[in-house]
């Protein structure tokens, strides 16, 4: 089967202006009747439903593997491999699954890595009655898993801008975004809950709910054909990069998403780091409130206007945010105050991350949306492979009050530069599209005749 040609021609178009207020018309009574509504459009129901479901499974394998390997082999080494396993994908596969999701159907890719990852956790499940995977066995369904999730949250990316009115663009990711959130904050502890009850448990609940996502996944329909796409594979690699050089809002929100995550993320080393003497259930406590902030922030983007500063918010969210964990160290608060900073940037997290998709979907041209997509994600996920020895290096060298209250100063010079910077706060700070869709449905996009094989 030969892939579509790509077009040389690709490029970005720049965002529309956002409207006056006096534009948007708000009406509590047809905000609620919108909601009802937006249910109703089938596709991205269907879509939305079988993301959740798919999320869930991803996190709950992400506790899974580790814990069976640490049982079958008592090597918290070899757990760490295989944990290691499930992420290497996010730094090696995200460009080139970009371009994949380009070239081929979104909905034929993410059909592809819901019945693969099935297969996958199935031959996990058939091996358990018979002493257990092999560590081979167990490493590459690690890969598996981690490479097939890179291409399937790319296709998703890729399909529903297709599913949905460009008006109601930003409710759509919104809801896209708390379930997220929500299926994260679920998965983790259901993947360790399960594993408790049996060995066997978390991977056949995984095999039925990949089976049940691949069914909805069948029935959203096709999205229209694309143009073709060009015949260079280095090229079209190469493209999601070119294509943000002519972005300055995206190219600096991928930084500043780059460098939150890394802190964040070390923030949560270093809380790790010093909760010895906390128990159990605070310390998961502490960790589910950023996966808290993140639901009631996507409800806070879905509800309100968009901010067209919620970069410039976001980098003085985080200061707040670090200035409370910092304080918590300082003060030996260190659970609520720690818990409250991870809750302030899951919230800031999910504003931001609908503010930047709104303006990827409106700006990029829908052929290359994959490809930029997988860049910036490459950049912002690959921070995270940092945090980790970066917490523990800031926790040996200065302590966790220390390692806090350097984190907090590092943010705070950054976001007095960047606010004191006019080229900077604009790069910071882009033209929101023309549709400020609040108090608008979710309205399906109408098909397109096809024919379905």
């Amino acid at each position: 089967m030969a892939f579509p040609i790509a077009d040389d021609n690709l490029k970005v178009t720049p965002p529309q202006h956002a409207p006056g207020a006096g534009d948007v018309k708000k009406k509590a009574d047809g905000r609620w009747q919108n909601l009802r509504h937006s249910w109703k459009t089938t596709d991205f129901a269907l879509l939305w439903a079988g993301s959740a479901i798919s999320t869930i499974g991803t996190r709950t394998l992400g506790v899974a593997y580790p814990l069976l390997a640490l049982a079958l082999t008592d090597s918290p080494s070899v757990a760490g491999w295989t944990g290691f396993a499930l992420t290497i994908p996010i730094l090696v596969f995200y460009v080139p699954a970009g371009v994949l999701v380009d070239r081929v159907p979104a909905r034929s890719s993410m059909l592809f890595a819901e019945f693969m990852r099935g297969l996958t956790v199935a031959s996990v499940l058939v091996a358990l009655p018979f002493g257990g995977p092999s560590l081979a066995h167990l490493i590459v369904a690690a890969l598996l898993e981690g490479t097939l999730w890179v291409l399937y949250t790319l296709a998703e990316t890729s399909l529903l801008p297709s599913l949905v009115q460009p008006a109601t663009m930003r409710r759509a990711l919104a809801k896209s975004e708390a379930a997220a959130h929500a299926a994260s904050l679920a998965g983790r502890p259901l993947g360790g809950y399960l594993f408790g009850v049996g060995h066997i448990v978390p991977f056949f609940a995984n095999a039925v709910l990949f089976l049940v996502s691949s069914g909805l996944f069948f029935h959203v329909r096709r999205a229209p054909a694309r143009p073709p796409s060009g015949p260079s594979l280095l090229r079209d690699l190469l493209q999601g990069f070119r294509l943000l050089k002519g972005q300055p809002f995206l190219r600096a929100s991928i930084l500043l998403v780059t460098i939150t995550n890394l802190m964040v993320n070390a923030l949560i080393m270093i809380f790790l780091a010093g909760s010895s003497g906390l128990p159990s259930l605070t310390v998961g406590l502490v960790l589910a409130a950023g996966g808290v902030g993140g639901v009631v922030g996507s409800i806070v983007a879905f509800s309100c206007r968009p901010f067209r500063r919620m970069l410039m918010i976001h980098l003085w969210i985080w200061v707040v945010a670090l200035g409370c964990a910092a304080a918590g160290a300082a003060l030996d608060q260190r659970a609520p105050l720690f818990a409250l900073a991870l809750f302030v940037t899951g919230l800031g997290g999910a504003l931001s991350n609908v503010s930047i998709r709104t303006v990827e979907v409106d700006a990029v041209d829908p052929r290359a949306l994959a490809r930029v997509v997988g860049v910036s994600r490459l950049s912002a996920h690959g921070a995270l492979s940092l945090a980790a020895p970066l917490g523990g290096l800031l926790v040996s060298g200065l302590g966790v009050t220390g390692g806090s209250v350097l984190l907090f100063a590092v943010m705070a010079v950054l976001a007095v530069l960047v606010s004191s910077v006019p080229s900077l706060r604009e790069n910071l700070t882009p033209a929101l599209p023309a549709a400020a869709d609040v108090g608008t449905s979710v309205d399906v996009v109408p098909p397109a005749v096809e024919h379905h094989a």
